[in-house]
């Protein structure tokens, strides 16, 4: 008898659970039709399973590699883009550059050093040309050296397409209302949440190229707001991310990090363009001054 899948983690528990009520949701409005209630639900758990992809492509989530193989499928259905995305855009690019001038989603080489409602709403429009040919570099690469992989790749999108084919085919404006803008959404908060987290940071060595935010959201995000900490620990589970961001926190200058995600969103996006002493400070210099030392830069 062939053992049961082992999660490494318990706490993946709720990772399951966003990735089991996502297409419940959807498939009971499908059926009931639209419930403003469940419909609200289920938007944010796009944000949630954007999450729970990004942290499963850091640490499997399963002992097993059928079943981790099975994950990928399965959030590339719900996330309305293949999972292995993240290999070259996020762990070679982002997290190897942090921030710094060869991290080609830097939120600062958009129009320079900004921090405000029009540049987060753009951001993923202007980032996603960029990172798309980081995609198919992959996709070459794996095709000449590890055909397999690439294949397993092409997979995932040939899973999307029928996927979506199969929608459409049966109904149209559901499969626009009820999977299309869900996923559209996921994906627009899973790209522009590196500008909540980058803009104004610094992109210089130290560890200050990140906005970090606490409070209530956390645990329903994975602690994904605890972002230096899963930026210097990026096999941690995400679990682990708040007991190792307080040996970063003295380090981390005060202005970086939040007590409250929506506080700062309020703060930030709304209110800073009419009281000017509400806007965030880039923590770079300008171009062209002089370099110097990041402020509480010290090694741990």
């Amino acid at each position: 008898m062939p053992a049961l899948p082992r999660l490494k983690y318990r706490a993946d528990l709720q990772s399951l659970a966003y990735l089991a009520a996502l297409p419940a949701l959807a498939a009971w409005q499908w059926t009931h039709g639209l419930s403003w209630w469940a419909y609200g639900l289920t938007l944010f758990l796009t944000v949630g399973v954007s999450v729970v992809h990004h942290n499963h492509t850091h640490l499997r989530m399963w002992r097993g590699r059928w079943t981790n193989r099975a994950t990928d499928y399965w959030i590339t259905l719900l996330q309305g883009h293949p999972t292995f995305v993240f290999y070259p855009a996020h762990i070679a690019n982002h997290h190897r550059y942090k921030h710094g001038p060869r991290d080609l989603a830097r939120t600062y080489r958009f129009g320079g050093d900004h921090n405000h409602l029009p540049g987060l709403l753009w951001h993923p429009v202007e980032v996603a040309p960029v990172l798309y040919p980081l995609f198919l570099t992959f996709l070459g690469r794996l095709y000449r050296h590890h055909r397999g992989a690439f294949w397993y790749c092409m997979g995932q999108y040939a899973a999307l397409l029928t996927f979506w084919g199969v929608l459409a085919w049966m109904d149209p404006w559901k499969m626009l209302l009820f999977v299309w803008i869900p996923q559209a959404h996921g994906l627009h908060w899973l790209l522009h949440t590196n500008y909540l987290q980058h803009a104004h940071a610094d992109g210089r060595p130290g560890l200050h190229y990140a906005r970090n935010f606490e409070g209530w959201l956390n645990p329903l995000c994975f602690n994904i707001g605890l972002h230096v900490a899963h930026h210097e620990h990026g096999r941690a589970h995400w679990s682990e991310l708040p007991t190792l961001f307080e040996r970063y926190r003295p380090h981390i200058h005060p202005a970086l990090t939040e007590p409250s995600f929506g506080a700062y969103w309020v703060r930030n996006f709304l209110l800073s363009p009419f009281v000017p002493s509400l806007r965030s400070t880039p923590r770079m210099p300008p171009p062209g001054a002089a370099p110097a030392r990041p402020p509480h830069a010290d090694p741990i």
